[in-house]
């Protein structure tokens, strides 16, 4: 089965049962991991080749497409917010960012015409598998479905003018997400996975999630007691040390045809191109 794709409703309905035609429903309707991973297990070779078919005959979509909100957080890794002249914050920053920012594996970032200092984020993100209101930080972890990437693009000179983050994260395809979902039984130790970004095969981020201010239980227990967090919700957990204004001697900043690759161990590698806003109509 290596580098092949199992159609999971196909799969079902070969086994004589039902499960919902996206992903999205499927978290949201609560079906639970250990169903779908007895569903796989309990299924014959025969069952398994129809329902398969190799990964590069697919187009991967980013795997959440409309989440009821992406949250996302600011300064905690201890790194970042050194290479910013900036103290870690005692508790956690967040802003949002809408889903019409969102892309998948290999779509292209749209840097617009009036945008000078395009820049990368490589954040781990966690995808939230029922509703979450006032948890605590110990108990976090059973209202997470699994973790994916996300680059957090932003328009650094509308930031830094702005003065906060709202506008300047928020443009279409300012969220590329993916190459899919790694389920919460799938990783290690989230608590120390190694980030890696490429920009044109120059490594520029080299850091771990062990450098996080807030761990990710921590995260979704603070968010939780300001807002209710529902099924398909994102939160982008932040970014460390290497972001392109941050550079030495001089900032580096994404230009049109800029190839961007992020690596976050057990989850997978997330690529995308940038291209300027009057491409769009050639």
């Amino acid at each position: 089965m290596k580098d092949e794709i199992v159609c999971l409703p196909t799969l079902a309905e070969e086994m004589g049962k039902k499960l919902p035609s996206t992903l999205e429903a499927l978290i949201s309707n609560g079906i639970e991991l250990a169903e779908i991973e007895k569903l796989v297990e309990d299924a014959g070779t025969d069952i398994l080749e129809i329902a398969s078919f190799p990964l590069r005959r697919a187009r991967l979509k980013a795997p959440i497409l409309k989440p009821s909100k992406i949250v996302c957080l600011g300064l905690n890794y201890e790194d970042h917010a050194k290479e910013r002249g900036k103290a870690t914050p005692d508790e956690p920053i967040f802003f949002m960012k809408p889903r019409t920012t969102i892309i998948g594996q290999h779509d292209q970032i749209v840097k617009p015409s009036f945008v000078s200092q395009l820049d990368y984020e490589a954040e781990l993100a966690v995808v939230i598998g029922k509703r979450a209101k006032n948890v605590s930080a110990s108990g976090a972890r059973s209202f997470i479905f699994g973790y994916t990437i996300l680059n957090d693009v932003s328009a650094r000179d509308i930031q830094f003018k702005d003065k906060q983050w709202t506008r300047a994260k928020s443009f279409d395809t300012f969220a590329p997400i993916g190459p899919s979902i790694t389920t919460k039984n799938q990783v290690r130790n989230v608590s120390d996975l190694k980030i890696h970004t490429w920009v044109n095969n120059e490594l520029r981020q080299d850091s771990t999630t062990a450098f996080m201010a807030f761990n990710v239980f921590e995260v979704v227990h603070h968010i939780s007691h300001v807002m209710t967090l529902e099924p398909c919700d994102i939160i982008s957990t932040g970014t460390p040390a290497g972001v392109g204004f941050a550079l030495k001697p001089k900032p580096q900043f994404l230009q049109e045809g800029d190839v961007v690759v992020i690596e976050i161990e057990d989850l997978g590698t997330l690529r995308n191109t940038v291209i300027n806003e009057d491409q769009l109509d050639s």
